[in-house]
């Protein structure tokens, strides 16, 4: 069986504020995307699960503490789950890039082992463990109100999208640690936005409060940014996440593609891709 692990981006992202559990309370609008990682699994006839990582970004895995033994071991310990598994991961989603692929390989590999039965108490234990993106995996696209109030969009919109990676890796958790102002909260409640050229108009008078964080770490990512921004028909370029990931939101196949061309013309060693929302 092979199990499709999706991507995420976040098109804004405010910090609000910080919350006495350490967590950051923040504002969000996050897609999936066909960007995915292949998860391949079969029953063993052991006592002990067998984790593999393959591909361009494996190295970056931890291989004995990773989002796929906790989620084995989370369903294990609640009983869940009785047999042992060899798991092979195939990374296509470069890591710490702000992109979620570990979060998404707990998430998707969770839903199939419990045949997408996963009550209240097992989804807060699996938050838990594996972080508070856990539940944006829930739902194609989603509105972020607070970090604890996750909403569907009404309407599905339909984007392409030019992602530049610089092969720059991000830590989450030290990324927020040097955030300093928080954001006022923003009343627009994007779930119930049911026109696209409202929601861009909206989405574009957003930000990634994360974004000058990053840029004042690596500064090739301020470059980044405006060579998409200056693609014919970017409707919008900015970080995604935590980042390094950076991307480029294009309505049309055709335009993402052609902005695709002169990017990876510019950025040869770089990992530069198209993508659209799923």
């Amino acid at each position: 069986m092979i199990i499709r692990s999706y991507s995420k981006i976040n098109l804004s992202l405010r910090v609000l504020k910080k919350l006495k559990n350490g967590f950051h309370d923040i504002q969000s609008n996050s897609f999936l995307i066909n960007l995915y990682d292949e998860i391949k699994i079969l029953k063993i006839k052991t006592n002990k699960d067998k984790v593999l990582f393959k591909g361009n970004y494996s190295k970056f895995v931890k291989k004995k503490t990773n989002t796929v033994t906790k989620v084995l071991q989370i369903l294990r310990s609640k009983k869940r789950i009785k047999d042992y598994y060899r798991v092979e991961v195939k990374k296509n989603i470069p890591v710490f890039s702000g992109l979620g692929g570990g979060t998404s390989n707990a998430f998707f590999l969770a839903k199939y082992l419990t045949k997408n039965n996963i009550d209240k108490n097992l989804k807060k234990n699996l938050v838990k463990k594996i972080g508070t993106d856990y539940e944006l995996f829930g739902n194609k696209q989603t509105y972020q109100k607070r970090l604890s109030k996750i909403k569907p969009y009404i309407k599905h919109f339909n984007f392409y999208f030019v992602l530049i990676y610089p092969n720059l890796n991000c830590s989450t958790k030290a990324i927020y640690a040097k955030v300093k102002k928080f954001s006022k909260t923003n009343h627009v409640n994007f779930s119930n936005i049911n026109s696209q050229s409202f929601f861009l108009r909206h989405i574009m008078e957003e930000k990634n409060d994360l974004q000058d964080i990053v840029i004042k770490k690596f500064p090739i990512l301020k470059r980044i940014v405006k060579v998409l921004a200056d693609q014919k028909k970017c409707k919008l370029s900015r970080m995604t996440g935590s980042g390094s990931t950076c991307f480029g939101l294009f309505n049309s196949h055709k335009s993402a593609k052609l902005a695709l061309i002169k990017i990876k013309r510019k950025y040869p060693r770089f990992c530069c891709v198209m993508t659209k929302t799923i």
